[in-house]
């Protein structure tokens, strides 16, 4: 496991689907500035924020949980990315770039969770023992 959540690849790229999400956003109608803007924005940072809180927790089950808090997040931004979509929001190559990018972070949360699972199952047979 890495020493730091700096260290974690899945972190460094919800980092910058942060930033695309920024980039993507910045063209949204001004009306949408407390709306859909603000939604996609807070959901992109709460990914890379939740992995970084889950790490420091200490234990491989809260780490697991802020992970799942993560995809959650991850999946309410494919969402609102949806909505952006059939609004016309936005320039759509860096639409796609997002959606790409997300889904690509949803695989490793995804892939981190099964590993913490299984973590905490070895972890749990060996105390058993």
């Amino acid at each position: 496991m890495a020493q730091s959540f700096r260290d974690l690849k899945v972190w460094n790229k919800a980092i910058d689907l942060t930033v695309l999400v920024y980039r993507f956003t910045v063209d949204f109608p001004k009306q949408e500035a407390y709306g859909l803007t603000s939604q996609m924005r807070r959901a992109s940072v709460s990914v890379a924020s939740n992995i970084a809180e889950g790490s420091a927790r200490g234990t491989k089950r809260d780490f697991r949980q802020f992970v799942k808090l993560a995809r959650g997040s991850n999946c309410e931004l494919q969402t609102q990315l949806v909505i952006s979509k059939r609004l016309l929001f936005g320039d759509a190559e860096r639409c796609e770039a997002v959606e790409d990018l997300s889904q690509e972070v949803g695989k490793m949360l995804s892939g981190l969770n099964e590993y913490l699972t299984d973590q905490i199952r070895l972890h749990s047979l060996r105390t058993d023992n």
